[in-house]
């Protein structure tokens, strides 16, 4: 692999090959804006299902449509909301937008309301909370309406109740609907937000780093036209179906893109900053430069590459839809770091540095500085060095074992959109399971025939449910009224094929929170023994949960799964990766134990700070694996570049020399790394949803970890301890393979 490696170096770094390899970048990228979209136009929100869409609450949501079908979707819930009592002009107002949106000139893609104008007073008074201050109206869309649908309908029903006005009332929207409307209005512009916020960060910490122009920029640019690449080719993919392009993973594969390829030009820079103090010729510092870093950045994406490829085993579709984004990216940013980096900088040459230029030197130039200090304090007393870290990073991670999740979209939302006021002032005066109820469906093998024996045990049926408490009430009431052939029926409890009713159940909590979902998965576990005990045989009739609360419930058993998964894939495979590029089973482990370890103490020290500093209960169940995938496969990055370098030295140097050495000179250029890195995904923080907020602090605060305390100090003096060292002949730079022509 080495000679591969040599081979690269030399074309990519000479004269000719240079002037190539942009040319064909350029080629490639008016070719692809030619003939590609954009990503973002056909990118989508995947949504919280199972790919292979065989989750309980799938099937049955497959039951209730083929069994109870209807034109409705998505429910949005329109809150009104007096500080005092609601006043006969207030209600008018009230009949007067529900008339509307059941007349002709309703938004195109509401399905049906409810009719609260045509009610009687008497039933219309049942329908305020109890201090009359509050009133909700079901808005039911139709289903299988795009997100940008939802939206715009739900904006047409604001800006009418806003023509017709509320005469002072507090007008919100929640629900299903209302959710997923504030979750495009949050993520709508964000991409060039969060685009414009990381180039301008990466610019003014490159320019304070290097204090150069052209160092500063060279990197942004070359970061644009990969971007340019990775974009059309998803956007190619999305449109002929090829595979799902999820709109937040184009968010953040976006950020990932500018933060890896600059960290690729840092590496690559300061090699050659190196080699330019060597040789006359700025092909030669590049050819060797190259010849030493192209392997490191060669495993070092690839490591996150396959990390990318375990997401295609994720059931959870938001894990998978990941997968083929961030493969597609990772592949074409590792080209752009051994190819047009390179070629760039090598026919720039030494003016890149300017004002500070590197001339040729006499002899090797020594390194100073506070990582030159580091490397000598660390060979020096490695045990003392490895057991504090050790200690403190150990006692971080004490917390990671009692972190507490949120399946409640709603609480990633800022207090003060809509969706969430609504919830808010709902769960004050009504039960907070009117958000979301619960579908229960018996389904029976035979036609269902409602006389007083079956009666009899769907009212058993109805106990034993509410016998597990938390629940507000069922719907319809089970009476012998039910067996009355003349007595109208409840609307959709019984269908049309007469194999199937339906009960609708409110509960007294949050329908996202644990309480609810265990609540959930204990019915389901116990619907065998419930039919038994209600007279029901389990051969001829079976129980089916539909509903939000179902669906999450299937969430949390998903990302279980694939978490035990992921975790297990990714650690595997990246030993196996670097134990490839070290050739060492030993090297490999240790490095990817400190990266574990980095992992475990930055999940708990960030809980600590978020709940006892910050306050939260919980946090998203999306955050350990995305942290995991992210910060061990970034992290890797700087653990090859700093043992590449140490195993280099080695071949002149006594171990622990080579240990100082390696330290000393790869320490500034990874820390520099690091903080671009961690600096980039802090412009997550700047985003309203919670979950990205957390996301974007776990990130910079693991990266700063990783890149200060485990790489610089805890490897190099756990590696220092083991003694390891493969001895390898001296090879003096005019025998260096890539200086022959």
């Amino acid at each position: 692999m080495d000679r591969f490696f040599h081979r690269l170096a030399r074309s990519v770094s000479s004269p000719k090959g240079a002037k190539i390899v942009i040319a064909c970048w350029l080629i490639v990228i008016v070719a692809l804006s030619g003939i590609g979209p954009g990503a973002k136009q056909y990118a989508v929100n995947s949504g919280e299902g199972s790919v292979r869409e065989n989750t309980p609450s799938a099937a049955a949501q497959a039951i209730m449509e083929e069994q109870f079908p209807s034109d409705d979707g998505l429910v949005a819930l329109l809150v009104f909301h007096a500080q005092g009592e609601i006043t006969p002009d207030e209600r008018g107002k009230i009949s007067e937008i529900s008339e509307w949106l059941a007349s002709e000139s309703k938004p195109e893609h509401v399905s049906g309301a409810l009719p609260f104008h045509q009610f009687p007073e008497s039933v219309q008074n049942q329908m305020f909370s109890e201090d009359g201050s509050t009133l909700l109206l079901n808005v039911a869309l139709q289903k299988d309406l795009e997100s940008d649908q939802i939206y715009d309908t739900l904006q047409q029903i604001r800006s009418e109740v806003e023509q017709i006005g509320t005469g002072g009332l507090q007008f919100e929207m929640t629900g299903p609907a209302g959710i997923a409307a504030d979750t495009i209005t949050l993520f709508k512009n964000a991409d060039l937000v969060l685009m414009f916020a990381t180039i301008g960060l990466i610019l003014i910490i490159l320019i304070v780093i290097y204090r150069s122009p052209l160092l500063a920029v060279l990197p942004l640019l070359i970061a644009v036209m990969v971007y340019q690449v990775v974009d059309r080719l998803l956007g190619l993919a999305a449109q002929n179906g090829w595979f799902v392009v999820d709109k937040q993973a184009l968010s953040i594969m976006m950020i990932l893109l500018f933060a890896v390829l600059t960290d690729y030009c840092l590496f690559v820079i300061s090699r050659y900053r190196e080699e330019l103090k060597k040789f006359g010729s700025k092909y030669d510092a590049m050819k060797v430069a190259m010849a030493q870093v192209a392997e490191p950045i060669w495993f070092s994406g690839g490591t996150v590459f396959v990390a990318m490829l375990t997401l295609f085993t994720a059931v959870f579709k938001p894990y998978n839809h990941f997968a083929p984004v961030f493969s597609v990216a990772v592949v074409v940013i590792l080209l752009g770091g051994l190819t047009l980096i390179p070629a760039l900088f090598s026919l720039i040459g030494r003016k890149v540095f300017w004002p500070f230029i590197p001339k040729l030197e006499d002899g090797e130039a020594k390194t100073k500085g506070f990582w030159s200090r580091m490397g000598t304090f660390v060979t020096k007393k490695p045990a003392v060095t490895a057991t504090v870290l050790l200690v403190l990073l150990t006692a971080a991670s004490i917390n990671f074992g009692t972190m507490s999740y949120s399946f409640n979209l709603l609480k990633s939302f800022p207090e003060d959109i809509s969706s969430r006021q609504g919830f808010d002032i709902l769960e004050d005066r009504f039960p907070p399971g009117k958000l979301a109820p619960v579908s229960v469906v018996l389904k029976s093998d035979k036609e269902l025939e409602l006389n007083s024996d079956l009666v009899e045990k769907l009212a058993s049926l109805s106990e034993a449910i509410e016998q597990g408490g938390g629940i507000y009430e069922i719907k319809p009431a089970i009476t012998a009224d039910l067996a009355d052939p003349d007595a109208p029926l409840p609307r959709n409890f019984l269908a049309e094929s007469k194999h199937a009713l339906k009960l609708q159940v409110t509960l007294e909590a949050n329908p996202y929170d644990p309480a609810a979902l265990d609540w959930l998965e204990s019915l389901r576990d116990n619907s065998t023994a419930l039919l038994k005990d209600s007279g029901l045989d389990p051969s001829q009739y079976s129980l089916h949960y539909a509903g939000q609360t179902a669906e999450q419930a299937d969430v949390r058993i998903m990302n279980q799964r694939d978490m035990l998964l992921i975790f297990s894939l990714i650690a595997i495979f990246i030993t196996l990766m670097l134990a490839l590029q070290t050739r060492s089973i030993l090297l490999a482990f240790y490095m990817m134990a400190t990266i574990l370890l980095s992992y475990a103490a930055t999940m708990g020290l960030g809980w600590a700070i978020f709940h006892k500093v910050l306050g939260y209960d919980s946090i998203s169940y999306r955050l350990p694996v995305y942290t995991f995938v992210f910060l061990v496969a970034l992290g890797v990055d700087y653990n090859i570049m700093l043992v590449s370098r140490i195993k280099e030295e080695a071949r002149k140097y006594e171990w622990r020399e080579a240990i100082r050495r390696g330290v000393s000179r790869t320490g500034g250029v990874i820390s520099s790394a690091g903080i671009i890195l961690a600096a980039t995904f802090c412009v997550l923080i700047t985003q309203p949803l919670q979950e990205l907020f957390l996301f974007g602090m776990t990130m910079a605060m693991g990266i700063l970890i990783d890149t200060f305390l485990v790489r610089g100090m805890l490897l190099p003096s756990v590696l220092a301890l083991t003694g390891y060292r493969k001895s390898k002949p001296h090879q003096t730079r005019a025998d260096h393979p890539a200086t022959r022509n």
